[in-house]
């Protein structure tokens, strides 16, 4: 379980230190994502659980008639998010909490998330909230993992480390939609239609460079569920954990690149 306030605190700042190596992991999704939205251009657009920005700025750049609003409950990602895009215009990022924000100056036609929305600590009243906040006819497309067994950089690495399996409950977390009945259940309970989920498998990029398995590493020890594990160990222990993950790390190597295979959703409905 991963909670509002870890996100406003150690998680968030975590992430905002290393958004260029989470949105390299996501690459793939992203490019996935981004082309399951379209255009949007003369449109509001709310990007929920927006991180660093990297789905807000991108459709920012791409659709310049289009006013984009990035929210986020991480005080450490909102201000990465604004340094990254200060160049643009039509792009905003705003500290809130997406699901029982009431915003003044946008009913956005269309939400978007990365990954942003399976930290709810009540889905359904969120998803209710979007709903009441979007403009007539908007639709919602969103990102979220399925079963964390088709996510091995999560699943195999829990089990090096003899932590709790991912995706065990339906807690806030990572894996907490997996389940598309039990999405599509929050969805249709929040009031929203059409609901629609697609397969998407891409590559979770996890090290790149000369020494990719060192790379690989440094991401794990600062994002993910190996993060927390590996910050409480010390001495011997945590050497032979690191050990223990560099020689899976070696198994999934390919030249300069560490990458494993990983399974999301990508979920749409309309209002």
């Amino acid at each position: 379980m991963t909670t509002g306030n870890e996100w406003r605190e150690q998680v968030g700042r975590s992430w905002a230190d290393n958004y260029r190596l989470t949105d390299r992991a996501f690459a793939g999704l992203t490019e996935r994502l981004l082309g399951r939205i379209g255009g949007c251009d003369g449109r509001d657009v709310l990007d929920v659980g927006c991180g660093a920005g990297e789905i807000s700025l991108a459709l920012a750049r791409g659709n310049p008639g289009a006013k984009v609003v990035g929210v986020d409950v991480s005080p450490h990602l909102i201000e990465a998010a604004n340094q990254r895009g200060a160049a643009l215009e039509n792009v905003d990022f705003v500290l809130a909490d997406a699901g029982t924000w009431k915003p003044e100056h946008i009913s956005p036609h269309l939400l978007v998330s990365r990954h942003g929305v399976m930290f709810f600590d009540v889905p359904v009243m969120a998803f209710a909230n979007l709903r009441a906040i979007a403009a007539d006819e908007a639709r919602i497309v969103f990102s979220c993992f399925r079963d964390a067994r088709l996510n091995p950089w999560a699943s195999e690495l829990a089990g090096i480390l003899n932590v709790p399996a991912p995706g065990s409950s339906t807690a806030p977390g990572p894996f907490a939609f997996a389940d598309s009945g039990y999405v599509h259940g929050i969805l249709d309970n929040a009031g929203w239609r059409e609901i629609e989920f697609e397969e998407v498998d891409f590559a979770y990029v996890a090290g790149v460079g000369e020494d990719p398995i060192d790379d690989a590493l440094e991401l794990f020890k600062r994002i993910g569920p190996a993060a927390p594990a590996l910050r409480a160990m010390s001495g011997d222990a945590r050497e032979r954990a690191e050990q223990w993950i560099r020689d899976w790390l070696a198994e999934h190597r390919s030249g300069n690149l560490v990458a494993f295979p990983a399974a999301a959703w990508i979920v749409t409905a309309s209002k």
